[in-house]
């Protein structure tokens, strides 16, 4: 049976991709989000400073785990993936809370589409909420809850950078509307890729073997100290349900991304323009398989076949590599590129563009 990558909204939202032209597919083709420090998000954290059994962190983190049930379209078969039809369909997925303020992060294909929003808290109570904004890019979006004060303990993000792989992860979410369940496991690979909702790559992903299903997107995968280290999103699967390959958005990325979000409800990437390829030898460096008409690569003279590798005087050994290079930098930056045609090594300035949705 093919294996399929899931995201894990679940009912109506749920989209299956198949996997050749899934994650792995799409790394080649863009430039991909940029990545923060750590941060302690406004209010008082739920998390405490010390390690800590799963249940433990359950108790943490669990107050600040919300469920989401999205009511999609309201006639116009406008849910994802195509599906609906003649009349509002309902998604379901999870998130956590952000700040004080009734911010709370999910994945932006919970929300896709969505005409309204409940968020259920662990106590039972239930708040609808808005879309502050959302990141496709990066799958990331930002909702507002009107809930009292009271209700808002809010989550801290750890540094996802500083995860081993062997470290135990939990994750609490909603799978299957099972509201507030907790399961356990560790980080099974670092430096993982996904494919956004709308084709671009998400590096840094984290794989665990924590179970998640549908329903899970858009939940926490916390630390043994209830911090945030990524937000679920999708599976690997042959079965369409958990098979222990799973994967979350870094929560450096959250960090960033999400700030971003919160200030002014949009988010720009920067853009090179450039489909890319490991070089089929091992070499280092990242092939250059596509220059798109218009776009910076294009205006700089990069041609299909050259091998680009380095950025601003810095060696790119991997296409991920060079991903991560253009992600640290802004539409407008000038950045000087290093790379090699027809045996001969060469260097260009370029002018980073704003990504296209």
């Amino acid at each position: 049976m093919r294996k399929t990558v899931v995201k894990l909204a679940a009912g109506a939202g749920a989209v299956v991709l198949a996997a050749g032209a899934g994650a792995a597919g799409y790394a080649a083709l863009e430039d991909s989000p940029s990545t923060g420090a750590q941060v302690a998000v406004d209010g008082s954290p739920a998390a405490a400073t010390s390690g800590g059994t799963v249940s433990d962190v359950y108790d943490r983190a669990n107050d600040s785990v919300v469920e989401i049930t999205v009511t999609l379209g309201s006639g116009s078969g406008s849910a994802p993936g195509g599906q609906g039809g003649g009349g509002a369909s309902q998604a379901q997925g999870s998130g956590f809370v952000y700040d004080k303020n009734g911010h709370v992060v999910t994945n932006a294909h919970v929300v896709e589409n969505a005409s309204s929003i409940q968020v259920r808290f662990a106590n039972g109570k239930t708040y609808s909420a808005t879309v502050v904004g959302t990141d496709p890019s990066t799958d990331l979006a930002v909702i507002d809850v009107d809930a009292p004060s009271s209700a808002l303990t809010p989550l801290t993000l750890a540094d996802s950078s500083a995860l081993e792989v062997g470290q135990e992860v939990v994750a609490i979410g909603s799978p299957f509307g099972l509201e507030n369940t907790v399961t356990s496991g560790i980080v099974s690979a670092l430096d993982r890729s996904m494919e956004a909702p709308n084709g671009y790559t998400i590096n840094g992903a984290v794989q665990t073997d924590a179970a998640i299903n549908h329903g899970n997107s858009g939940g926490p995968l916390l630390d043994l100290q209830g911090r945030v280290v990524g937000i679920n999103s999708q599976i690997e699967s042959d079965s369409g349900g958990s098979d222990g390959v799973g994967f979350a958005v870094p929560s450096n990325t959250v960090k960033s991304i999400v700030s971003q979000l919160v200030d002014g409800g949009t988010v720009e990437h920067a853009y090179l323009g450039v489909g890319l390829t490991e070089p089929q030898n091992g070499d280092a460096g990242a092939d250059v398989s596509e220059v798109r008409s218009g776009t910076p690569a294009a205006d700089a003279g990069l041609q299909s076949g050259d091998r680009i590798t380095s950025v601003d005087g810095h060696s790119v050994a991997s296409v991920q590599e060079l991903q991560s290079a253009i992600d640290t930098r802004k539409p407008g930056d000038a950045v000087k590129l290093g790379y090699v045609r027809d045996g001969a090594s060469r260097t260009v300035t370029v002018t980073l563009g704003t990504r296209p949705s």
